[in-house]
């Protein structure tokens, strides 16, 4: 049995990805790029756009070891 790569593309952003997607806030079907959902979790606590971007920096520098 092949391990095929299933490409998707991210509605908010436009990035394609194959990793595990998040359900988007905004209508609770719509799967979108993890980034995209991390950006609406903090967004919903009140997290601004700089820091938000300084939080996902963190995430890839710490989590996305290649």
């Amino acid at each position: 049995m092949k391990n095929e790569i299933q490409l998707r593309k991210c509605t908010k952003c436009g990035k394609l990805f194959s990793e595990r997607g998040a359900v988007s806030r905004v209508d609770n079907v719509t799967i979108i790029c993890s980034d995209c959902g991390t950006r609406e979790t903090l967004e919903s606590i009140g997290v601004g756009e700089k820091e938000q971007e300084k939080i996902l920096d963190t995430i890839h520098n710490t989590v996305h070891t290649n």
